[in-house]
């Protein structure tokens, strides 16, 4: 019998702290509902565990950010909405001025309306915002354009003297007075086919007016030339090319992880941008940018028949222009309300598959923590034995 070494209780004391902590182990699975609550209880799934949380925050902030981007083009699209009520009643305007049952008076006012709905719709390019960004001014539109000569549309060409004939995109044509110029090129297969001619009136007298045909449009300024030519350019405007500048580009993160954007270019939808103003400043045709009512430009002239009919084109072809905006704007938000299916279920998925690496079987846990208890138990009983064994060894000194 020794007393120096009780064996007995070094080994019972050894289970008892194996059993204490496997049960400290499982009270606090059960008290986190973790089955990893630091590296040391599960190294390979702790790594593994934390990179899919990674993910699933970022699909789940993804899925915010298409959100807020269906809140952004709505706010766009309502605008435009709104211009393209606009423009429908400007065309009905212009429609309406067009016929000579109107005297001078009654277009004079509707010239008013007409310039006052033009003013709205650069009020609304300018101050529709989200965010305190502003959409409809071009600012957000990085997709950039090719240069242009000039405008396509309307081309006003001051002539005093035809008695030399004059020759349009090659074509020669004779006369003596504007109105003869205006049947010539009535009567020409290759310039019919691409222009309607009227004889200016009131300010545009002595003026050959060339509107492009529907589908003719061409961003070069005809080639005239003989006679006594005094303008070729007055209301046309040239513009420059624009670089693509993907820095002005909307680009929304939709993803959670790099290069997983969509881009959305937004295009100046104010009225110059439409084709519905001039250059210039006259009190008649007066437009307002809309912002601070400084006078900028000139609205579509409906005051003769001539030039209704022709802003009725003009204002056609803002409608489809617009239209073709709000499309683009409306299968982008289609196209990010399916993103958001994608990304709920992504996250979803990815949450499951993280919860079996990360998450404690209760049940199973309970039963290892009732286990770990009795042991703990009975380990403090036997080493309470293994303690009085050494006692043996008074009834030796007896």
């Amino acid at each position: 019998m020794i007393i120096n070494h009780n064996i007995s209780a070094l080994n019972t004391h050894r289970q008892l702290s194996s059993a204490t902590n496997a049960q400290s182990k499982s009270m606090e699975k059960l008290a986190s509902g973790m089955r990893i609550n630091r590296a040391g209880d599960d190294a390979a799934g702790l790594a593994i565990s934390e990179k899919m949380r990674g993910q699933i925050r970022g699909l789940d902030q993804a899925s915010r950010n298409s959100q807020d981007a269906i809140s952004l083009i709505q706010t766009a699209e309502g605008a435009l909405n709104e211009t393209t009520d606009i423009l429908q009643r400007m065309r009905e305007l212009a429609t309406q001025s067009a016929t000579a049952t109107n005297t001078t008076s009654d277009r004079e006012e509707i010239q008013k309306e007409i310039n006052s709905l033009t003013s709205e719709i650069n009020r609304i390019g300018n101050t529709t915002e989200f965010n305190t960004q502003k959409l409809l001014t071009g600012d957000k539109n990085g997709a950039g354009s090719a240069a242009v000569t000039a405008v396509a549309g309307e081309f006003k060409i001051g002539i005093t003297d035809t008695t030399a004939g004059i020759t349009i995109n090659g074509e020669t044509l004779t006369g003596v007075d504007v109105d003869a110029i205006v049947t010539a090129i009535g009567t020409n297969a290759n310039l019919k086919d691409n222009f309607t001619a009227t004889a200016g009136a009131g300010a545009d007298a002595g003026k050959l007016i060339l509107t492009q045909k529907t589908g003719k449009e061409s961003s070069t300024v005809p080639t005239v030339a003989g006679g006594n030519i005094t303008t070729t350019t007055e209301g046309v405007t040239g513009k420059a090319a624009v670089a693509a500048d993907s820095s002005k580009s909307l680009k929304f993160q939709i993803g959670a992880n790099e290069n997983q954007s969509l881009t959305l270019d937004i295009a100046d939808m104010r009225a110059k941008a439409l084709g519905l103003t001039t250059a210039g400043t006259g009190d008649k045709l007066a437009v307002t940018d809309g912002t601070n009512n400084t006078t900028t430009e000139q609205a579509l002239d409906v005051t003769t028949h001539e030039s209704a009919a022709a802003a009725i084109t003009k204002i056609q072809s803002a409608i489809e222009t617009v239209s073709a905006e709000r499309s683009k704007l409306g299968a982008n938000q289609n196209r990010l309300e399916h993103t958001i299916n994608n990304l709920g279920t992504s996250s979803e998925n990815l949450t499951a598959a993280e919860s079996r690496v990360r998450d404690t079987d209760m049940a199973k846990t309970m039963m290892e923590q009732t286990k770990n208890s009795i042991l703990a138990q009975a380990s403090q009983a036997m080493l309470a034995q293994a303690n009085q064994q050494p006692q043996g060894v008074l009834q030796l000194l007896r």
